[in-house]
C-alpha cells in the first residue's frame, strides 16, 4: 500500500517552516537595493554564436514625498487648516546591463586558481588558492568587478581579459586599417 507523504506536525513542522523560510531570505539584501544576477539569461538580442552572457538587473529607486498643504489660512478664531499628500515618484529608471562572460566550460580549476592569484595579487582576495569558485572567490570578483561599474559574481571577459587570465584578440593588419 502506497501511503501519502505527511507533512510534520507540532515542533518539527515549525522546524520545517523556518528552514523554508531562512532559505527563502538567503538571497534578500539589508545593504539597500538588490542588484540580481539573471542565472536564466541566454544571451542579449544579436550576440555571436557561441558567447556566454550574463546580466545584471537593478531595480528601479522610488521616492516617496509628502506634503502638508494649505486648506484654509489661520484667521482670528481658527487656527489653519492642512491635508497631507503623498505622492511617489521615480528617481532612477530599472537598468539591465548584459555582458560577456566566459563561459562555464572555461571555468576550469586552473583559470579559477589563476583568478585567485590575479585578484591577490592586487589585494582583493585574501583566501587560499584552490581552484575553486567558492564565495570567498566570488565575493572577491564581485567587489573587484563592482570598482568597475558591475556589480556580479561572474566573471566578465573584459575583466578576465584585464586580469590577464584569457588572451586579447589580436587584430589583423587588414581589419586594424578598416
Amino acid at each position: 500500500m502506497i501511503r501519502p507523504a505527511r507533512f510534520p506536525t507540532g515542533p518539527a513542522r515549525t522546524a520545517a517552516l523556518a528552514g523554508a523560510l531562512l532559505a527563502l531570505l538567503a538571497g534578500c539584501g539589508a545593504d539597500g537595493p538588490v542588484i540580481r544576477r539573471d542565472f536564466g539569461a541566454v544571451a542579449p538580442p544579436g550576440a555571436p554564436p557561441g558567447t556566454c552572457w550574463d546580466k545584471t538587473i537593478q531595480p528601479a529607486v522610488i521616492e516617496t514625498v509628502t506634503e502638508h498643504v494649505l486648506v484654509s489660512p489661520a484667521t482670528a478664531t481658527s487656527p489653519a487648516e492642512y491635508r497631507t499628500e503623498t505622492a511617489q515618484r521615480i528617481v532612477a529608471d530599472r537598468q539591465e546591463s548584459w555582458f560577456e562572460t566566459v563561459c562555464p566550460g572555461d571555468l576550469t580549476p586552473e583559470l579559477v586558481a589563476s583568478l585567485q592569484r590575479a585578484l591577490a595579487a592586487r589585494r582583493a582576495y585574501g583566501g587560499a588558492v584552490t581552484g575553486r569558485l567558492d564565495a570567498p572567490t566570488r565575493e572577491a570578483l564581485r567587489a573587484w568587478q563592482a570598482a568597475e561599474g558591475r556589480d556580479s559574481a561572474a566573471l566578465g571577459l573584459d575583466t578576465a581579459r584585464e586580469l590577464g587570465l584569457v588572451a586579447v584578440p589580436r587584430l589583423d593588419a587588414d581589419t586594424a586599417t578598416e
